[in-house]
């Protein structure tokens, strides 16, 4: 086994000895001998022994000291200012500082290169000197960990820890060799200065990155208080881990790694059919974070699908903390790493931990978002496969009170040939969902929200809307469609955008303060205000959000179909105000038809009126589709169109979510659950007060939506 102790002392000896040898050789290339100097002055007619007689010459008397001129306080103090200005001056520069001091060339060129010299040995020794200290720290470091694997218990028994066929004290080592390998990488850097490469910090750590800046909500009867500062925002009061919590944290992560890659398998005795048997799982796994909390509901699913993206991409994604949100945004509301515990051996993730919280939703306002605490660990198995697991850490943050607790849960990535990878997910948490709308508890309990096969449709589409993003060999024999490559990346950066804006803003997240205005039921309407300032991608001024959800009795893809056609627009779109729709530029990033973005033009019926522009994305999968869209200017538009940035594009996204009931069964395909979210900007100064004149034609707008909405289905499945 590799000690780092072993480690340690290997680089103390390497560190000296090359220390002792570039001294060696500094000396003998910079300083000069004594009888080079003596020669060199001798050669150079320099008056510099002093009280001679003839016996100085006598070869008779060969040991005689020789004693020399030294400089004088001016002279030295001249030559040391000239040598901050230049330590290299040449023969010219040389020549005019020795006929201004009285001496030689020769004796200043002496001067200076000794002096150049004593100033390498100088940085060298306090470069050593720094070493020794970080290589004590290091030392310091292990004994403190092997200290604490000395006392390592048990969070759950109090007994002593296990791992399985990996001792914890094994595992520990195998973390600690990887830091000490990014702390030789570090220390190596800093030691090229030695040959004057240029060098810069090099921390263990690097902090996780900020998350996107977020509109802040605006201080009025029907807002709440600045965004991430809600007072019942509890995503803001989880910590960092201590030190002392880091050895519990990777005995966590080390057993939820065995447990996934058994609970992975087809032939897991835990799993009857695509269930779970949670007598059996006990009993397989037995250790963990300890029993189910009292009235939480076990949720357990597994799913698996060939995606068109290798692995490695697929592990930037899931080890990425701003990656993963960007692309799980109908999942991820928000999330944050808070601590790196290591970042992987070799330049790649295996044996990454971290340390992060999340906020998981659903696209309504009805299902309470999950926030959960917990460590991701990614490993590469014996088989050349990856896999990623997620561990709660709820025992270290006993406040505030967790609703969700996520169980051993992630994914194994195995390669396959042409850039596919083939993504089998288990997803396994323990939940209370009293606080869910009756409207969605079907679709909750069966696992159709928070469930594996919704992480891996979104994956899936995904990967085909990335693949669109890169793709070049664009058919321009359709109309409308975009070839341009430049052109293309704008215009899909922007529809991403506005999806992550949507999808940010339609959920429950704690974040959030949703007024509910009037009706009863699953009906009733919510609305809350946010202000936007000085953001680009967003006009300034109060924004109004309005959002309702309703059950109806048509399947989701039709209800689909029905939204994203422009054809059928004017039949639900209350501000195209009766105009003729058409598409004038769209871009297929999927294999269903319906995965597109679009550029459509809204053509008014009344000649005065401008006509308006319209970007829309349309997704869909066999989980959840959208259908998300915001008016744009047009000359903005050309911009992107030609390959400018998007990011100066302001948005006011709307739109629908549209999600099976979980009622699809005897061959039917069930009823849909659709929620309508509205965005307007109500007021374009960001210090106006909301009126209530603006609210009730919010109000009134989304429920005209929505009843244009039932009356057009309902025609259509008369």
């Amino acid at each position: 086994m590799f000690e780092p102790n072993m480690l340690l002392a290997a680089m103390n000896n390497e560190d000296s000895n090359n220390y002792n040898h570039e001294l060696n050789n500094n000396n003998n290339d910079g300083f000069l001998r004594d009888d080079e100097f003596d020669s060199a002055n001798t050669k150079s007619g320099s008056e510099n022994q002093e009280g001679g007689s003839g016996n100085d010459q006598d070869p008779h008397h060969p040991n005689k000291k020789k004693r020399y001129h030294r400089h004088t306080q001016l002279q030295i103090q001249e030559m040391e200012a000239f040598f901050k200005e230049c330590p290299h001056p040449d023969d010219k520069q040389r020549k005019q500082l020795s006929r201004d001091l009285g001496l030689e060339p020769l004796q200043v060129k002496f001067w200076f290169q000794n002096k150049r010299t004593q100033m390498k040995n100088h940085h060298e020794r306090h470069e050593n000197s720094h070493l020794r200290a970080e290589n004590e720290k290091l030392r310091g470091d292990n004994l403190r960990y092997r200290e604490a694997l000395a006392n390592a218990s048990c969070p759950n028994c109090g007994g002593p820890t296990a791992i399985g066929e990996m001792s914890f004290d094994e595992h520990q080592l195998r973390l600690e060799n990887a830091r000490l390998r990014e702390e030789i990488d570090r220390i190596s850097a800093i030691a090229a200065k030695y040959v004057g490469k240029p060098v810069s910090n090099y921390p263990l750590m690097s902090p996780p990155p900020l998350p996107p800046r977020p509109l802040e909500l605006a201080m009025g009867n029907f807002g709440g208080d600045v965004y991430g500062n809600n007072p019942t925002d509890q995503f803001k009061s989880i910590s960092a881990p201590t030190e002392s919590d880091k050895p519990v944290i990777i005995d966590l992560a080390v057993a939820a790694m065995e447990e996934l890659m058994r609970m992975a398998q087809v032939d897991q005795p835990s799993w009857n059919s695509l269930v779970l048997d949670e007598e059996e799982y006990a009993r397989t796994f037995p250790r963990g974070i300890g029993p189910k909390p009292a009235g939480f509901r076990s949720e357990a699913s597994r799913e698996s699908a060939v995606v068109i993206m290798n692995h490695i991409n697929i592990l930037e994604i899931l080890m990425d903390v701003n990656q993963w949100s960007m692309v799980f945004a109908g999942m991820v509301s928000r999330a944050m790493t808070l601590a790196v515990l290591s970042t992987g051996v070799a330049g790649n993730y295996n044996g990454a931990l971290q340390v992060m919280t999340a906020e998981f939703q659903v696209p309504t306002p009805l299902v309470p978002t999950r926030e959960t605490y917990f460590a991701r660990y990614c490993k590469q198995q014996a088989d050349g496969s990856w896999a990623v697991v997620d561990i709660s850490l709820d025992s270290l943050q006993p406040n505030p009170p967790v609703r969700c607790r996520r169980r051993a849960s992630g994914c194994l990535i195995q390669e396959m040939p042409n850039g596919y990878s083939k993504v089998t997910w288990v997803e396994h948490v323990e939940v209370d969902d009293r606080g869910v709308h009756d409207l969605y508890k079907h679709m909750v309990s069966t696992g159709h929200a928070f469930g594996a096969k919704r992480w891996v449709a979104i994956l899936d589409r995904q990967c085909e809307r990335l693949a669109s993003v890169m793709a070049t060999n664009i058919s321009s024999g359709e109309v409308g469609v975009i070839t341009n490559q430049e052109g293309r990346r704008s215009m899909l950066k922007l529809a991403e955008r506005m999806v992550i804006s949507f999808c940010a803003g339609v959920s429950a997240s704690t974040a959030h303060t949703w007024t509910t205005l009037s009706g009863t039921g699953a009906e009733d309407v919510r609305v809350m205000t946010r202000k936007s300032v000085d953001d680009p991608g967003r006009p300034p001024g109060i924004v109004l959000s309005a959002a309702t959800s309703f059950g109806i009795a048509v399947p989701p893809k039709r209800v689909f179909e029905f939204l994203r056609d422009e054809n059928s627009r004017n039949e639900w779109d209350i501000l195209s105000n009766g105009g003729v729709v058409q598409e004038m530029a769209h871009i297929a990033n999927g294999r269903d038809t319906g995965n597109c973005v679009s550029l459509l033009r809204v053509n008014s019926a009344n000649s005065s009126q401008s006509n308006m522009l319209i970007l829309q994305e349309s997704c869909t999968d066999p989980t959840a589709s959208f259908v998300i869209y915001a008016p744009v200017d047009i000359v903005a538009m050309n911009i992107v169109l030609n390959g400018g940035d998007p990011d100066y594009v302001a948005l006011l996204p709307s739109g629908f979510a549209i999600l099976p009931d979980g009622n699809a069964n005897g061959g039917g395909e069930g009823g849909s659950l659709l929620t309508v979210a509205f965005q307007i900007l109500v007021d374009s100064v960001p210090t106006a007060k909301l009126s209530l004149g603006s609210v009730a034609t919010v109000n009134n707008l989304i429920a005209c939506t929505v009843e244009r909405i039932k009356a057009s289905m309902s025609c259509e499945t008369a």
